[in-house]
């Protein structure tokens, strides 16, 4: 069991992508900790993955707010594993984004997981080290109308993922990101019918299964991808192929 006796940290781990990582990595051994705005949801995964027999938390936390971000950061005591699963997706023409959903989108995918990684990689590389995973997209890297705001704040993760590496490495805290393509999750479900259209251009010809993305992610966090430092890995269909 690859992440036995390892603590690994999921935030937005209450739902689609984020509950998935959470049950494979108790699946690979690690106790984790996940956050959430739900409460009831959050219960729901601590029961789900502790009916396995895994060990699990909950912490209630917004990440809108910067003392929320504070509080996970001390509530989580000593971790092995960060996953940066959180995110907001808003979409839109350039012209019809206002400030407040851009900044929203910033704070969320871009400042939240900042200032996390500032508090939680020291604590890392104090035991010895450990992993950090990042959750992009593939819009991060090309162009796409409607998704100017959305793939900025992504593509600031991505150079993040790889000024981390090169600043943590040293301390043996890996940090690597994964570019999902379009992947069939609850937050997909209200627009499913556009996704599986889009899904049809790619090589692949289909949506994602969570499990898939999920897999790769927790492989990340293991030793058997140890070598592996400031890698975007795209699970994405084959998107960059064309």
């Amino acid at each position: 069991m690859d992440l036995q006796d390892k603590n690994a940290l999921i935030t937005g781990g209450t739902s689609g992508m984020g509950i998935a990582v959470a049950l494979s990595m108790a699946e690979k051994g690690a106790s984790v900790i996940i956050t959430g705005r739900d409460e009831t949801r959050g219960a729901s995964t601590v029961e789900e993955i502790r009916a396995g027999g895994h060990d699990a938390q909950f912490i209630a936390a917004d990440f809108s707010e910067m003392s929320e971000v504070r509080r996970v950061a001390d509530a989580a005591g000593e971790i092995d594993v960060l996953v940066n699963c959180a995110g907001f997706d808003a979409l839109g023409p350039t012209v019809d984004t206002d400030e407040a959903a851009f900044d929203g989108l910033f704070q969320i995918n871009v400042k939240a997981p900042f200032f996390l990684v500032a508090a939680l990689a020291p604590k890392i590389a104090a035991r010895g080290g450990g992993s950090i995973i990042n959750v992009s997209t593939m819009v991060a890297g090309y162009g796409q109308p409607g998704m100017a705001a959305y793939g900025a704040s992504r593509a600031a993760i991505e150079l993040l993922t790889k000024a981390w590496a090169a600043e943590f490495g040293p301390q043996n805290v890996r940090v690597n990101a994964v570019a999902p393509g379009p992947t069939r999750t609850p937050s997909v479900e209200p627009r499913l019918a556009m996704a599986t259209e889009f899904a049809k251009t790619l090589p692949l010809g289909r949506l994602g299964d969570v499990h898939e993305l999920s897999d790769v992610i927790t492989f990340l966090a293991t030793p058997s991808a140890g070598f592996i430092n400031g890698a975007i890995i795209p699970v994405d269909g084959g998107r960059r192929a064309i």
